[in-house]
């Protein structure tokens, strides 16, 4: 953290403008901000990326920053600065708020994760692109990230069509090709956060969840059903042949922007004792407005001998360090690493994951 005021010439910076900008908009997502002062800055990077150095440094010093199209004063000030080799004062402060841990314990288990079963892209309801997704979790230390995006029942977070998934399967190939798959260190996961129907069946084909290395499957409707019903949608879910994470099981909010919304109702013992019984791992959604399972749960859980999975459910680039709220939760519970997923080798979590095929 800078011990000088921000932005003085004695801050010398040497990652330059896009190194900038992305860790700036890495923070705003880190410390929950709005998404429009994100979109400023990831908007900015897209359009250095198409720019050489010379182009950016001329650009700069002739004043015309502002005449490319995604930069505005706010990024046009980064720019300027990191081009000159001075830390931005915008990045400077955000790196104080921010950039210091998001929670007071669980420090030891979070070095043990190796990895992320439940994220998402702007392919549904994220905000960034897949190799930005990758890239993150790359710089973050982790092994291995799952893409879950939202299957097609999910219209308000543009689930994905068997067509559409598939054609996104190859993206994600594209992506670890380009990283240099497992031997680089870290592979980008092939996955789903697939809707728990009505019935318990999940919200996607047979086919297409075969060919995926992890399924997250959630109940995102019809959340206030009645208790009886929805133990026996979930008890159904976690026996089906793909399901490997079942995730924020009750669907509660505690804060946030979208407000509160109560636990779903069920036989909580049930599902669990479910999960246990076809190795299916219990999330421990990270994300601070869900807090799900609640601590009870959490540890019922625990003693009826379930699997679990931390995950950041990361809708953002910035988001994928909120693992480290899960892994403070699961420390106070004090469930063994061992039974975290996460915390396994990726061949180990792949062999896990495809043993119900």
């Amino acid at each position: 953290m800078a011990e000088h005021p921000a932005g003085t010439d004695d801050e010398a910076y040497a990652d330059g403008p896009v190194a900038a900008l992305r860790r700036i908009a890495f923070l705003l997502e880190r410390g929950r901000e709005d998404t429009y002062k994100v979109k400023a800055y990831r908007g900015a990077v897209a359009t250095l990326l198409t720019m050489d150095d010379d182009e950016v440094a001329r650009a700069v010093d002739e004043g015309t920053l502002t005449d490319l199209p995604g930069i505005g004063s706010s990024t046009a000030a980064v720019v300027s600065d990191a081009v000159r080799g001075v830390r931005p004062e915008r990045l400077a402060r955000l790196e104080a708020e921010h950039a210091g841990p998001l929670a007071t314990g669980g420090q030891e288990l979070r070095t043990l994760l190796r990895g992320d079963l439940h994220s998402h892209s702007d392919w549904s309801d994220g905000g960034s692109p897949i190799e930005e997704m990758a890239f993150t979790a790359i710089e973050l230390g982790h092994e291995y990230q799952v893409l879950t995006d939202h299957s097609p029942r999910l219209k308000v977070a543009r689930g994905l069509s068997a067509e559409r998934l598939a054609r996104q399967l190859d993206v994600v190939d594209a992506v670890n090709d380009h990283l240099g798959g497992p031997a680089g260190g870290f592979t980008l996961l092939k996955g789903i956060e697939v809707d728990i129907l009505d019935d318990g069946s999940l919200d996607q084909t047979d086919a297409m969840l075969a060919r995926l290395d992890v399924r997250v499957a959630s109940v995102h409707s019809k959340l206030a059903m009645d208790g009886d019903a929805m133990t026996r949608r979930m008890v159904a879910a976690v026996g089906q042949r793909w399901t490997n994470v079942l995730g924020h099981c009750t669907g509660r909010l505690v804060t946030g922007g979208r407000g509160t919304r109560k636990e779903s109702q069920f036989d909580a013992r049930a599902v669990f004792e479910a999960c246990a019984e076809h190795d299916v791992a219990v999330e421990i959604n990270s994300r601070p407005e869900r807090r799900d399972p609640p601590t009870r749960l959490l540890e019922l859980a625990r003693d009826i001998g379930c699997l679990f999975s931390i995950d950041s459910d990361a809708h953002a680039p910035g988001q994928l360090d909120f693992l480290d709220h899960g892994a403070e939760r699961a420390e106070a519970a004090g469930i063994d690493p061992e039974r975290i997923v996460t915390t396994w080798p990726r061949e180990r979590l792949l062999a896990w994951a495809g043993a119900k095929a």
